[in-house]
C-alpha cells in the first residue's frame, strides 16, 4: 500500500508541475491573440503575451522545485505533511 501512496504522490507532482509550467504560457498566448484579434492589434500583443507567458513558466517552474526540494529534505520514514495548494 505505501507503494501506491508513492506513485500517486509522484503522480501528482508531475501533473502539477506539467500544468504550472504549462499553463501561464498557453494562457497569455491565447490572451494576447483574442485580444489582437478582437481590438484589431498589431503583432506586438502577441510578442508581449508570449514574453509574460515565458516568465509566468518560468515562476511556476521556479515554484515547483522549490516545492520538490522541500519535500525531498524530510526524513525519509517520515510521512509529508498534506500539502494544500497555497503552501508551495
Amino acid at each position: 500500500m505505501k507503494n501506491l501512496y508513492d506513485i500517486t504522490r509522484h503522480l501528482v507532482w508531475l501533473t502539477q508541475f506539467g500544468l504550472s509550467v504549462c499553463a501561464p504560457l498557453v494562457l497569455f498566448v491565447l490572451g494576447a491573440v483574442w485580444l489582437q484579434k478582437n481590438f484589431a492589434l498589431d503583432g506586438w500583443v502577441v510578442v508581449i503575451g508570449i514574453a509574460l507567458g515565458i516568465l509566468g513558466a518560468v515562476g511556476g517552474l521556479r515554484t515547483s522545485l522549490k516545492a520538490i526540494e522541500q519535500q525531498g529534505r524530510q526524513r525519509p520514514g517520515k510521512r509529508p505533511p498534506p500539502t494544500s495548494f497555497n503552501s508551495h
